[in-house]
C-alpha cells in the first residue's frame, strides 16, 4: 500500500472504530450483513469492517451481500469475482426490481425512493436468511447532512439518518460505521483502490428530482465549507444537540 494510499485508508479505519465505539454499533457474538452495491462507499466499508473484525477486541462475523436489480448492465459478475477472489464470504441475490417498480410505482411518486425501499426489504429479508442480526450500510457523513438539509429544505421537517436504528422488520439493527468519514476521502481511497465499481445501471439515473435536489445540497455545502472549514462536523453535531425547548411546537 502507498503511503497516500495507507494514510487515507488510516483515516477512514480510525474514523469508523470511533464510531463504533461512540455508538456501541458491533458487540461481542454479532453476525453483520454488509450491504455491497458495487460503488465506493459500500467497498469501502467492507474493506474497513473485514479489517477491524480481524483486530478487535469483540469477535464478529461479516457477510457481503448484493442485489442484482435486474437492469441490464448490471456486472454482477464483476463484484462476486472480487469477493471471491478476496475470500469473503458473500450472498449474491437476484431480484426483478426493475419490473416491481414499472409494475407498481405510483404515477409521481419517486422512482430512486421505491428502489430503495425495495432493496431494504430484500436486504432485511435476506440477513434473516443468513441469521445476521446487523445489517451495516455505506452512508457517511456527507449523506447524513445532505439528508438534514433536504428534509429541511424540501420536506418541512427536521430528520436526517441515524448510525445506529432498529430496522423496519423489528428484527435486525441498521448501522452506519461511516458516519464521520467525508466523501471526499472515501472517494479519494476508492481511486487508489483495485474495487470494481459498479454503476446501478438504473436508466432513470441522473433524471430524478431528488437527485438534482440532493446535488443542490452537495454543492451548498461545498461552497460555505470555503468559509466554515468545520461546517461538516458542526451539522452532525446539531443532530444529537437539539434544543426543543427552542423549537416551535416543544
Amino acid at each position: 500500500m502507498d503511503k497516500t494510499k495507507e494514510q487515507l485508508y488510516n483515516r477512514i479505519k480510525r474514523s469508523c472504530g470511533k464510531a463504533i465505539g461512540d455508538f456501541n454499533l458491533i458487540d461481542e457474538g454479532d453476525r453483520v450483513a454488509v450491504a455491497v452495491s458495487g460503488g465506493k462507499d459500500s467497498w469501502t466499508l467492507l474493506k474497513i469492517l473485514d479489517d477491524l473484525r480481524k483486530r478487535a477486541p469483540v469477535r464478529f462475523e461479516l457477510v457481503a451481500v448484493n442485489f442484482d436489480p435486474g437492469f441490464p448492465g448490471y456486472r454482477t459478475d464483476l463484484i462476486e469475482g472480487y469477493l471471491k477472489h478476496h475470500h469473503f464470504s458473500y450472498r449474491m441475490e437476484k431480484t426483478a426490481s426493475n419490473k416491481v417498480i414499472e409494475e407498481k410505482r405510483r404515477p409521481g411518486s419517486s422512482y430512486c425512493a421505491f428502489c430503495a425501499r425495495l432493496r431494504r426489504g430484500f436486504l432485511y429479508s435476506v440477513a434473516q436468511q443468513l441469521a445476521c442480526n446487523k445489517v451495516a450500510l455505506g452512508h457517511h457523513l456527507d449523506d447524513f447532512i445532505e439528508t438534514l438539509l433536504l428534509n429541511q429544505f424540501y420536506a418541512g421537517k427536521l430528520a436526517a439518518m441515524s448510525p445506529k436504528m432498529l430496522a423496519d422488520n423489528g428484527m435486525q439493527t441498521v448501522i452506519r460505521p461511516l458516519v464521520y468519514v467525508e466523501e471526499a476521502l472515501i472517494r479519494e481511497y476508492s481511486g487508489l483502490s483495485d474495487f470494481p465499481i459498479i454503476s446501478c445501471a438504473c436508466p432513470m439515473a441522473g433524471d430524478q428530482e431528488e437527485r438534482q435536489q440532493r446535488q443542490r445540497m452537495k454543492r451548498l455545502i461545498h461552497d460555505l465549507s470555503g468559509e466554515i472549514p468545520q461546517i461538516r462536523n458542526s451539522l452532525l453535531s446539531a443532530m444529537g444537540n437539539v434544543h426543543h425547548r427552542h423549537l416551535p411546537g416543544s
